[in-house]
Protein backbone atom coordinates (compact mmCIF):
# COMPACT_ATOMS: atom_id res chain seq x y z
CA UNK A 1 0.00 0.00 0.00
CA UNK A 2 3.04 2.12 1.04
CA UNK A 3 4.01 2.16 -2.77
CA UNK A 4 0.92 2.92 -4.37
CA UNK A 5 0.70 5.64 -1.96
CA UNK A 6 4.31 6.95 -2.98
CA UNK A 7 3.57 6.86 -6.77
CA UNK A 8 -0.04 8.84 -6.42
CA UNK A 9 2.18 11.80 -5.24
CA UNK A 10 4.50 12.73 -7.92
CA UNK A 11 6.37 16.35 -7.37
CA UNK A 12 5.62 16.55 -3.21
CA UNK A 13 8.13 17.61 -1.53
CA UNK A 14 11.05 14.86 -0.61
CA UNK A 15 11.07 15.76 3.52
CA UNK A 16 7.60 16.39 3.27
CA UNK A 17 6.58 12.99 1.52
CA UNK A 18 9.40 10.97 3.82
CA UNK A 19 7.37 12.21 7.12
CA UNK A 20 4.51 11.35 5.49
CA UNK A 21 5.09 7.87 4.59
CA UNK A 22 6.86 7.58 8.14
CA UNK A 23 3.53 8.76 9.96
CA UNK A 24 1.39 6.35 7.45
CA UNK A 25 3.58 3.50 8.41
CA UNK A 26 3.21 4.12 11.98
CA UNK A 27 -0.65 4.41 11.53
CA UNK A 28 -0.86 0.95 9.82
CA UNK A 29 0.61 -0.64 12.64
CA UNK A 30 -0.30 1.26 15.89
CA UNK A 31 -4.50 0.16 16.66
CA UNK A 32 -6.34 0.70 19.36
CA UNK A 33 -5.91 4.14 21.98
CA UNK A 34 -2.32 3.99 22.94
CA UNK A 35 -2.17 3.95 26.68
CA UNK A 36 -2.82 1.08 28.83
CA UNK A 37 -5.13 2.24 31.52
CA UNK A 38 -3.72 0.91 34.82
CA UNK A 39 0.07 1.78 33.86
CA UNK A 40 -1.56 5.61 34.31
CA UNK A 41 0.06 6.88 37.16
CA UNK A 42 -0.20 10.78 38.74
CA UNK A 43 3.64 12.62 37.99
CA UNK A 44 5.38 12.77 41.32
CA UNK A 45 5.10 15.80 43.26
CA UNK A 46 8.53 17.28 42.00
CA UNK A 47 7.69 16.83 38.95
CA UNK A 48 5.38 19.65 38.47
CA UNK A 49 6.62 22.68 40.30
CA UNK A 50 4.16 25.46 41.25
CA UNK A 51 4.90 28.65 39.61
CA UNK A 52 5.50 30.40 43.24
CA UNK A 53 8.41 28.30 43.94
CA UNK A 54 9.97 29.44 41.11
CA UNK A 55 8.83 32.80 41.18
CA UNK A 56 10.62 33.45 44.45
CA UNK A 57 14.04 32.61 43.05
CA UNK A 58 15.72 36.07 42.66
CA UNK A 59 16.62 37.27 39.48
CA UNK A 60 20.38 38.10 38.51
CA UNK A 61 21.14 42.09 37.65
CA UNK A 62 21.47 41.27 33.96
CA UNK A 63 19.04 39.11 32.68
CA UNK A 64 19.87 40.35 29.04
CA UNK A 65 22.36 37.21 28.95
CA UNK A 66 19.55 34.92 29.52
CA UNK A 67 17.44 36.79 27.24
CA UNK A 68 19.74 36.79 24.45
CA UNK A 69 19.44 32.58 24.71
CA UNK A 70 16.06 32.77 23.65
CA UNK A 71 13.98 32.47 20.55
CA UNK A 72 10.47 33.20 20.78
CA UNK A 73 8.03 30.54 18.41
CA UNK A 74 4.81 31.43 18.03
CA UNK A 75 2.20 28.26 16.12
CA UNK A 76 0.59 30.51 12.94
CA UNK A 77 -0.69 28.02 11.00
CA UNK A 78 -4.45 28.52 11.65
CA UNK A 79 -6.96 30.12 10.09
CA UNK A 80 -9.41 32.68 11.39
CA UNK A 81 -12.15 30.34 9.84
CA UNK A 82 -13.84 29.42 13.40
CA UNK A 83 -14.74 33.48 14.03
CA UNK A 84 -16.35 34.06 10.28
CA UNK A 85 -12.78 35.43 8.70
CA UNK A 86 -10.59 34.32 5.52
CA UNK A 87 -7.17 34.69 5.86
CA UNK A 88 -4.99 33.74 8.90
CA UNK A 89 -6.26 33.64 12.39
CA UNK A 90 -3.38 36.01 13.59
CA UNK A 91 -4.11 38.60 11.15
CA UNK A 92 -8.01 39.10 12.74
CA UNK A 93 -7.51 42.89 15.10
CA UNK A 94 -8.26 42.00 18.96
CA UNK A 95 -7.53 45.57 21.09
CA UNK A 96 -7.42 48.78 19.77
CA UNK A 97 -7.14 47.54 16.37
CA UNK A 98 -3.66 45.63 17.07
CA UNK A 99 -3.63 41.90 16.05
CA UNK A 100 -2.83 38.92 16.98
CA UNK A 101 1.03 39.28 15.84
CA UNK A 102 1.17 43.20 16.38
CA UNK A 103 0.40 42.15 20.05
CA UNK A 104 3.19 39.78 19.47
CA UNK A 105 5.76 41.31 18.10
CA UNK A 106 5.12 44.79 20.30
CA UNK A 107 5.53 42.41 22.99
CA UNK A 108 8.92 41.03 22.08
CA UNK A 109 10.16 44.57 20.87
CA UNK A 110 9.30 45.86 24.69
CA UNK A 111 11.96 43.13 25.59
CA UNK A 112 14.31 44.15 23.03
CA UNK A 113 14.69 47.86 24.12
CA UNK A 114 13.98 47.36 27.87
CA UNK A 115 17.30 44.90 28.53
CA UNK A 116 18.94 45.85 25.09
CA UNK A 117 18.73 42.51 23.68
CA UNK A 118 18.06 40.40 20.47
CA UNK A 119 15.03 38.11 20.99
CA UNK A 120 14.08 36.69 17.52
CA UNK A 121 10.45 35.99 16.79
CA UNK A 122 10.13 32.90 14.83
CA UNK A 123 6.48 32.12 13.02
CA UNK A 124 5.85 28.62 11.79
CA UNK A 125 3.00 29.36 8.76
CA UNK A 126 1.42 26.80 7.15
CA UNK A 127 0.65 26.57 3.29
CA UNK A 128 -2.81 28.33 4.57
CA UNK A 129 -1.54 31.27 6.01
CA UNK A 130 2.31 31.49 4.67
CA UNK A 131 1.60 34.16 1.78
CA UNK A 132 -1.06 36.29 3.66
CA UNK A 133 1.37 36.40 6.63
CA UNK A 134 4.91 37.09 4.52
CA UNK A 135 3.04 40.02 2.77
CA UNK A 136 2.16 41.58 6.28
CA UNK A 137 5.80 41.60 8.11
CA UNK A 138 6.60 43.89 5.78
CA UNK A 139 5.42 46.42 7.87
CA UNK A 140 7.70 45.29 10.96
CA UNK A 141 11.00 46.06 9.04
CA UNK A 142 11.62 48.78 11.51
CA UNK A 143 10.93 47.36 14.62
CA UNK A 144 13.30 46.06 16.81
CA UNK A 145 12.89 42.60 16.20
CA UNK A 146 14.20 39.91 13.38
CA UNK A 147 11.09 37.57 11.93
CA UNK A 148 12.07 34.38 10.32
CA UNK A 149 9.49 31.97 9.25
CA UNK A 150 9.35 28.20 8.32
CA UNK A 151 7.01 26.79 7.19
CA UNK A 152 4.81 23.48 8.69
CA UNK A 153 4.98 20.51 6.50
CA UNK A 154 1.97 19.68 3.56
CA UNK A 155 0.40 16.41 4.13
CA UNK A 156 -2.07 14.70 2.08
CA UNK A 157 -5.81 13.62 3.37
CA UNK A 158 -6.19 9.77 3.42
CA UNK A 159 -10.18 8.58 1.93
CA UNK A 160 -11.22 6.85 5.07
CA UNK A 161 -12.38 3.63 3.57
CA UNK A 162 -9.58 2.51 1.18
CA UNK A 163 -6.56 4.34 3.50
CA UNK A 164 -5.23 6.22 0.16
CA UNK A 165 -4.68 9.53 -0.52
CA UNK A 166 -8.11 11.50 -1.77
CA UNK A 167 -5.58 14.02 -3.98
CA UNK A 168 -5.62 13.27 -7.58
CA UNK A 169 -2.34 15.71 -8.33
CA UNK A 170 -0.33 18.03 -6.31
CA UNK A 171 -2.40 20.82 -7.38
CA UNK A 172 -4.16 23.10 -4.35
CA UNK A 173 -6.58 24.61 -6.74
CA UNK A 174 -10.22 23.24 -7.80
CA UNK A 175 -11.54 19.62 -6.59
CA UNK A 176 -7.85 19.38 -4.93
CA UNK A 177 -8.16 22.84 -2.66
CA UNK A 178 -9.78 20.95 0.79
CA UNK A 179 -7.37 17.61 -0.13
CA UNK A 180 -4.05 18.70 1.54
CA UNK A 181 -3.46 19.50 5.10
CA UNK A 182 -0.88 20.75 8.02
CA UNK A 183 -0.17 17.87 10.27
CA UNK A 184 -0.64 19.43 13.58
CA UNK A 185 1.57 21.49 15.70
CA UNK A 186 3.69 18.25 16.49
CA UNK A 187 5.63 18.90 12.97
CA UNK A 188 7.30 21.52 14.49
CA UNK A 189 10.60 19.67 15.59
CA UNK A 190 11.10 18.50 12.09
CA UNK A 191 10.05 21.54 9.49
CA UNK A 192 11.93 23.81 12.00
CA UNK A 193 14.66 20.87 11.84
CA UNK A 194 14.89 20.55 7.60
CA UNK A 195 14.47 24.26 7.52
CA UNK A 196 17.91 24.91 8.21
CA UNK A 197 16.66 27.51 10.62
CA UNK A 198 17.19 25.51 13.62
CA UNK A 199 21.22 25.18 12.79
CA UNK A 200 21.32 28.89 12.37
CA UNK A 201 19.27 29.95 15.56
CA UNK A 202 21.78 27.47 17.12
CA UNK A 203 25.17 28.90 15.95
CA UNK A 204 23.74 32.36 16.88
CA UNK A 205 23.73 31.15 20.22
CA UNK A 206 20.30 30.41 20.71
CA UNK A 207 19.48 27.90 23.20
CA UNK A 208 15.68 27.32 23.88
CA UNK A 209 13.12 27.97 22.06
CA UNK A 210 9.24 29.33 23.98
CA UNK A 211 6.61 27.87 21.62
CA UNK A 212 3.16 28.72 21.93
CA UNK A 213 -0.20 29.12 19.92
CA UNK A 214 -0.50 32.75 18.95
CA UNK A 215 -3.77 33.08 19.67
CA UNK A 216 -2.80 32.58 23.48
CA UNK A 217 -2.93 36.08 24.85
CA UNK A 218 -1.58 34.65 27.98
CA UNK A 219 2.10 33.43 26.56
CA UNK A 220 4.20 36.51 27.08
CA UNK A 221 8.08 35.57 28.42
CA UNK A 222 8.68 34.96 31.15
CA UNK A 223 11.73 35.97 33.33
CA UNK A 224 11.03 33.80 36.30
CA UNK A 225 10.69 30.40 33.73
CA UNK A 226 13.52 31.46 31.55
CA UNK A 227 16.20 32.11 33.96
CA UNK A 228 15.16 28.92 36.08
CA UNK A 229 15.73 27.14 32.76
CA UNK A 230 19.28 28.34 32.26
CA UNK A 231 20.42 28.56 35.65
CA UNK A 232 20.30 24.65 35.69
CA UNK A 233 23.38 22.92 36.25
CA UNK A 234 24.75 21.17 33.20
CA UNK A 235 24.16 17.67 34.06
CA UNK A 236 20.81 18.60 35.63
CA UNK A 237 19.60 20.69 32.62
CA UNK A 238 15.93 20.51 31.97
CA UNK A 239 15.06 20.33 28.19
CA UNK A 240 11.39 20.89 28.11
CA UNK A 241 9.19 22.80 30.44
CA UNK A 242 5.38 22.45 29.96
CA UNK A 243 3.61 25.16 31.31
CA UNK A 244 -0.08 23.76 33.11
CA UNK A 245 -2.57 25.55 34.89
CA UNK A 246 -5.82 24.06 37.26
CA UNK A 247 -8.46 22.59 35.48
CA UNK A 248 -12.13 24.24 35.59
CA UNK A 249 -15.40 22.94 34.24
CA UNK A 250 -14.47 24.51 31.02
CA UNK A 251 -11.04 22.70 30.41
CA UNK A 252 -12.36 19.00 31.01
CA UNK A 253 -10.92 18.22 27.38
CA UNK A 254 -7.35 19.62 27.53
CA UNK A 255 -4.51 17.46 27.77
CA UNK A 256 -3.38 16.46 31.08
CA UNK A 257 0.46 15.51 32.60
CA UNK A 258 0.42 11.73 34.03
CA UNK A 259 3.90 9.44 34.98
CA UNK A 260 3.81 6.73 32.41
CA UNK A 261 6.86 4.05 32.06
CA UNK A 262 8.18 5.87 34.53
CA UNK A 263 8.12 9.15 32.18
CA UNK A 264 6.43 12.51 32.50
CA UNK A 265 3.74 12.34 29.29
CA UNK A 266 0.95 13.99 28.07
CA UNK A 267 -2.45 12.45 27.57
CA UNK A 268 -4.84 13.39 25.07
CA UNK A 269 -8.17 12.90 25.48
CA UNK A 270 -8.23 11.34 21.66
CA UNK A 271 -5.36 8.71 23.38
CA UNK A 272 -8.01 8.21 25.89
CA UNK A 273 -10.69 4.70 25.91
CA UNK A 274 -14.18 5.08 25.92
CA UNK A 275 -14.58 3.60 28.79
CA UNK A 276 -12.60 5.86 30.42
CA UNK A 277 -13.24 9.04 28.79
CA UNK A 278 -15.58 10.29 32.36
CA UNK A 279 -12.69 9.64 34.39
CA UNK A 280 -10.19 11.89 31.77
CA UNK A 281 -12.66 14.65 32.58
CA UNK A 282 -13.31 14.76 35.58
CA UNK A 283 -11.14 17.32 38.15
CA UNK A 284 -10.56 15.23 41.12
CA UNK A 285 -7.96 12.70 39.05
CA UNK A 286 -6.82 15.22 36.25
CA UNK A 287 -6.22 18.51 37.84
CA UNK A 288 -3.93 20.25 35.47
CA UNK A 289 -4.02 20.36 31.86
CA UNK A 290 -1.61 21.77 29.32
CA UNK A 291 -1.63 25.42 28.23
CA UNK A 292 0.88 24.61 25.13
CA UNK A 293 3.15 27.09 26.86
CA UNK A 294 6.60 25.50 26.33
CA UNK A 295 10.32 25.97 26.87
CA UNK A 296 12.33 23.58 24.77
CA UNK A 297 16.30 22.93 24.38
CA UNK A 298 17.17 23.79 20.86
CA UNK A 299 20.12 21.05 21.36
CA UNK A 300 18.03 18.48 22.76
CA UNK A 301 16.15 18.81 19.13
CA UNK A 302 19.16 18.75 17.21
CA UNK A 303 20.22 15.66 19.07
CA UNK A 304 16.36 13.98 18.82
CA UNK A 305 15.95 14.36 15.09
CA UNK A 306 19.63 13.55 14.24
CA UNK A 307 19.20 10.47 16.06
CA UNK A 308 14.91 9.92 15.09
CA UNK A 309 13.94 9.58 18.39
CA UNK A 310 11.26 12.04 18.26
CA UNK A 311 8.28 10.49 19.78
CA UNK A 312 4.60 11.74 19.73
CA UNK A 313 1.59 9.20 19.52
CA UNK A 314 -0.58 9.57 16.28
CA UNK A 315 -3.50 11.30 16.44
CA UNK A 316 -6.70 10.24 14.30
CA UNK A 317 -8.65 13.27 13.12
CA UNK A 318 -11.57 12.80 10.89
CA UNK A 319 -13.07 15.05 8.52
CA UNK A 320 -15.66 15.15 6.02
CA UNK A 321 -15.15 16.97 2.52
CA UNK A 322 -17.43 19.65 1.04
CA UNK A 323 -18.36 16.43 -1.15
CA UNK A 324 -19.56 14.62 1.56
CA UNK A 325 -16.55 11.98 1.71
CA UNK A 326 -14.76 10.98 4.43
CA UNK A 327 -11.47 11.19 5.04
CA UNK A 328 -8.76 11.12 8.01
CA UNK A 329 -5.64 13.60 8.67
CA UNK A 330 -3.17 11.68 10.37
CA UNK A 331 -1.92 14.89 13.18
CA UNK A 332 0.75 14.92 16.05
CA UNK A 333 0.51 17.51 19.30
CA UNK A 334 3.92 19.48 19.91
CA UNK A 335 3.65 18.83 23.64
CA UNK A 336 3.20 14.72 23.00
CA UNK A 337 6.77 14.50 22.20
CA UNK A 338 7.84 16.01 26.17
CA UNK A 339 8.90 12.11 27.30
CA UNK A 340 11.57 12.21 24.68
CA UNK A 341 13.53 15.04 26.80
CA UNK A 342 15.65 14.60 29.27
CA UNK A 343 14.88 16.15 32.90
CA UNK A 344 11.40 17.24 31.59
CA UNK A 345 9.18 19.43 33.92
CA UNK A 346 6.08 20.85 34.05
CA UNK A 347 5.45 24.50 35.77
CA UNK A 348 1.51 24.68 37.61
CA UNK A 349 1.34 28.78 36.37
CA UNK A 350 -1.56 31.18 36.63
CA UNK A 351 -4.68 30.90 34.66
CA UNK A 352 -3.38 34.28 33.31
CA UNK A 353 -1.24 32.66 31.48
CA UNK A 354 -3.87 30.86 29.33
CA UNK A 355 -6.15 33.57 27.77
CA UNK A 356 -6.71 32.04 24.39
CA UNK A 357 -9.56 33.51 21.83
CA UNK A 358 -11.11 30.62 20.09
CA UNK A 359 -14.22 32.30 19.43
CA UNK A 360 -16.08 35.38 19.20
CA UNK A 361 -17.43 35.30 22.99
CA UNK A 362 -13.47 35.16 24.43
CA UNK A 363 -12.66 38.03 21.89
CA UNK A 364 -15.06 40.30 23.88
CA UNK A 365 -13.40 38.99 26.79
CA UNK A 366 -10.11 40.70 25.50
CA UNK A 367 -11.38 43.69 23.86
CA UNK A 368 -13.50 44.38 27.02
CA UNK A 369 -12.25 46.55 30.19
CA UNK A 370 -11.55 43.66 32.14
CA UNK A 371 -8.02 43.53 30.70
CA UNK A 372 -5.54 46.60 30.20
CA UNK A 373 -2.80 46.87 27.19
CA UNK A 374 0.74 47.61 27.84
CA UNK A 375 3.52 47.19 25.49
CA UNK A 376 1.48 44.42 23.92
CA UNK A 377 1.12 42.20 27.05
CA UNK A 378 -2.91 42.07 28.37
CA UNK A 379 -3.15 42.13 31.68
CA UNK A 380 -6.33 41.70 34.34
CA UNK A 381 -7.53 45.19 35.00
CA UNK A 382 -6.58 46.15 38.93
CA UNK A 383 -10.45 47.71 39.42
CA UNK A 384 -11.89 43.56 39.13
CA UNK A 385 -12.01 42.30 42.66
CA UNK A 386 -11.63 38.80 41.70
CA UNK A 387 -9.06 37.64 39.23
CA UNK A 388 -11.63 35.01 37.88
CA UNK A 389 -12.60 35.53 34.13
CA UNK A 390 -16.32 35.92 33.77
CA UNK A 391 -17.98 33.35 31.96
CA UNK A 392 -19.58 34.29 28.40
CA UNK A 393 -21.85 32.93 26.16
CA UNK A 394 -22.49 34.57 22.74
CA UNK A 395 -25.25 32.90 20.98
CA UNK A 396 -25.10 31.93 17.07
CA UNK A 397 -26.27 35.66 15.90
CA UNK A 398 -22.45 36.37 17.11
CA UNK A 399 -20.34 34.05 15.70
CA UNK A 400 -19.06 36.07 13.10
CA UNK A 401 -16.26 39.28 13.87
CA UNK A 402 -17.97 41.21 11.24
CA UNK A 403 -21.90 40.13 13.15
CA UNK A 404 -20.53 40.98 16.49
CA UNK A 405 -19.10 43.93 15.51
CA UNK A 406 -22.29 45.78 14.10
CA UNK A 407 -24.05 44.19 17.38
CA UNK A 408 -21.73 46.63 19.91
CA UNK A 409 -22.05 50.30 19.72
CA UNK A 410 -19.12 50.45 22.07
CA UNK A 411 -17.82 47.36 23.97
CA UNK A 412 -19.83 46.82 27.64
CA UNK A 413 -18.16 47.72 31.22
CA UNK A 414 -17.80 43.91 32.30
CA UNK A 415 -15.48 44.91 35.48
CA UNK A 416 -17.95 43.28 38.01
CA UNK A 417 -19.81 40.21 35.61
CA UNK A 418 -19.37 36.90 36.42
CA UNK A 419 -21.54 35.26 33.38
CA UNK A 420 -23.38 36.65 30.23
CA UNK A 421 -25.45 34.65 27.77
CA UNK A 422 -27.15 36.38 25.14
CA UNK A 423 -28.93 34.37 22.89
CA UNK A 424 -30.99 35.52 19.36
CA UNK A 425 -31.44 38.94 17.99
CA UNK A 426 -29.54 40.92 20.21
CA UNK A 427 -28.01 44.26 20.16
CA UNK A 428 -25.99 46.83 22.64
CA UNK A 429 -25.65 50.72 22.47
CA UNK A 430 -23.27 52.53 23.55
CA UNK A 431 -22.16 52.52 27.47
CA UNK A 432 -24.35 49.55 28.83
CA UNK A 433 -22.86 47.99 32.04
CA UNK A 434 -23.30 44.32 32.98
CA UNK A 435 -22.72 43.09 36.18
CA UNK A 436 -23.49 39.56 38.38
CA UNK A 437 -25.32 37.38 36.21
CA UNK A 438 -27.22 38.46 32.86
CA UNK A 439 -28.81 36.47 30.67
CA UNK A 440 -30.26 38.03 27.38
CA UNK A 441 -32.82 35.95 25.20
CA UNK A 442 -34.09 37.16 22.35
CA UNK A 443 -36.67 34.40 20.83
CA UNK A 444 -37.10 33.56 17.08
CA UNK A 445 -38.39 36.43 15.69
CA UNK A 446 -38.23 38.94 18.27
CA UNK A 447 -35.64 41.62 18.64
CA UNK A 448 -33.41 42.90 21.78
CA UNK A 449 -32.10 46.20 21.96
CA UNK A 450 -30.40 47.19 24.90
CA UNK A 451 -30.56 50.90 24.97
CA UNK A 452 -27.66 52.87 25.88
CA UNK A 453 -26.33 53.70 28.94
CA UNK A 454 -27.87 50.43 30.53
CA UNK A 455 -26.71 49.16 33.42
CA UNK A 456 -27.52 45.07 34.14
CA UNK A 457 -27.51 43.34 37.31
CA UNK A 458 -28.52 40.02 37.98
CA UNK A 459 -31.24 40.66 35.22
CA UNK A 460 -32.81 37.82 32.77
CA UNK A 461 -34.04 40.22 30.00
CA UNK A 462 -36.63 38.13 27.45
CA UNK A 463 -39.45 38.79 24.56
CA UNK A 464 -38.86 42.20 22.45
CA UNK A 465 -37.48 45.77 23.09
CA UNK A 466 -36.78 47.83 20.27
CA UNK A 467 -35.91 51.13 20.36
CA UNK A 468 -36.58 52.96 16.78
CA UNK A 469 -35.36 56.16 16.28
CA UNK A 470 -37.84 59.10 16.33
Amino acid sequence: QEDRVCFSLPGVSKKDFDGFKKLFHRFLQVKGPSVDWPKIHRPPEDSIQPYDKIAALPLPDSLADSLNKLVVVKLNGGLGTSMGCKGPKSLISVRNENTFLDLTVQQIEHLNKKYNTDVPLVLMNSFNTDEDTKKILQKYTHHRVKIHTFNQSRYPRINKESLLPVATDIGMMGENADVWYPPGHGDIYASFYNSGLLDQLITEGKEYIFVSNIDNLGATVDLNILHHLVSQPNGKRCEFIMEVTDKTRADVKGGTLIQYDNKLRLLEIAQVPKAHVDEFKSVTKFKIFNTNNLWISLGAIKRLQEQNAMDMEIIVNPKTLDGGQNVIQLETAVGAAIKSFDNALGINVPRSRFLPVKTVSDLLLVMSNLYSLEAGSLTMSQKREFPTTPHVKLGSSFTKVQEYQTRFESIPDMLELDHLTVSGDVTFGKQVSLKGTVIIIANHGDRIDIPAGTILENKIVSGNLRILDH
